[in-house]
């Protein structure tokens, strides 16, 4: 078993589906000769050639489109955002198109569109954003946001076997900072399914991407003062596992969101409004958020710091609740 980064996992999944299936292929800016701007896609185009690995314009309104009407065609495309910041280029053909043709003649739109996300790599507000939620509220989509090197590779592998448009977030805070050892061999992780990190007793602490691991710095933190934080990690955001969500909070009867995207709108308010409604009888305080607050990403490293939830206001947070 060899030991993978985020990325490299991200990458080798996506090579042995290619190997695997050969109606997968790949279409993105740069993904070919250049190897992708993170270089996801490195050494594709030598291994599968240019009928499978298709260098497009500056144009994720074409790059979409021509990932749907492949898709219809029988083909799996792969689509890459350079950054999900520009996903908004491609939004009306995904919310209107791809999520809804199942629905309105019943064929299957078996594409992935997958690419960068997240803030704390001092990127700017059009290279840093979590727009995940653009895309939870649409019916008819599937979206993803692994945090460990094995999950981006079995998320990725099912992700491309789905039937279903799926948006798969990569958060580039990850992609060279997690490594782990990853099976060599075929596996998938299943879509909507979530994994509990770190048992606990006192506060369910409920979370995804990146923030998974801020949570469990937290948890370990707060182990020494006698707070047992529930880490769970939803995988996947559209269908989230609610099982696995109400089954931690009834258990510590104490629940924590937390999410690098803004606060209004996010996932926080979604999860909070099923927890009050199916859980509150198991609650023995309030439901807490802990999320950025609603403003553009900063550029200024010191105020994306300050923009991002970190482990101190975790803490706080939980501290707070832990005495309620």
């Amino acid at each position: 078993m060899a030991q993978l980064t985020y990325l490299e996992a991200i990458r080798q999944g996506i090579w042995e589906e290619m190997e695997r299936d050969p109606s997968v292929f790949l279409l993105g800016e740069d993904i070919g000769v250049y190897g992708g701007a993170f270089k996801v896609t490195a050494g594709m185009l030598e291994q599968f050639g240019e009928d499978r690995v298709v260098d497009t314009p500056i144009s994720e309104s074409a790059i979409v489109g021509a990932a749907i009407g492949a898709a219809l065609m029988g083909m799996r495309p792969v689509a890459e955002m350079q950054f999900m910041d520009f996903i908004s280029c491609g939004f009306d053909q995904i919310v209107n198109m791809a999520a809804k043709i199942h629905y309105r003649w019943g064929a299957a739109v078996p594409m992935v569109i997958r690419g960068p996300a997240g803030a704390g790599v001092h990127g700017g507000p059009f290279h840093s954003q979590s727009n995940e939620m653009w895309f939870v509220h649409v019916p008819g989509l599937k979206v993803v946001a692994p945090s460990t090197a094995y999950d981006a590779k079995g998320l990725i592998k099912a992700s491309i076997r789905d039937n279903n448009p799926v948006i798969f977030y990569e958060h580039k805070y990850l992609y060279r900072r997690t490594k782990e050892d990853v099976p060599a061999q075929d596996f998938v992780v299943p879509l909507g399914k979530a994994a509990v990190r770190r048992e606990g007793s006192d506060i369910a602490l409920i979370t995804y991407g990146a923030m998974v691991w801020t949570a469990l710095e937290a948890a370990e933190s707060l182990a020494k003062e006698g707070i047992s934080l529930e880490v769970v990690d939803l995988r996947t955001l559209l269908p989230y596992d609610e099982q696995c969500v109400l089954s931690s909070v009834r258990k510590c009867s104490k629940v924590i969101l937390l999410h690098e995207d803004t606060r209004i709108g996010g996932l926080a308010g979604e999860l909070a409004a099923v927890i009050a409604e199916k859980a509150f009888e198991d609650l023995d305080g309030p439901i807490v958020r802990v999320t950025a607050p609603d403003t553009p990403v900063p550029f200024s490293p010191p105020l994306e710091e300050f923009f991002l939830p970190n482990v101190q206001k975790i803490a706080d947070a939980a501290r707070q609740l832990a005495a309620y």
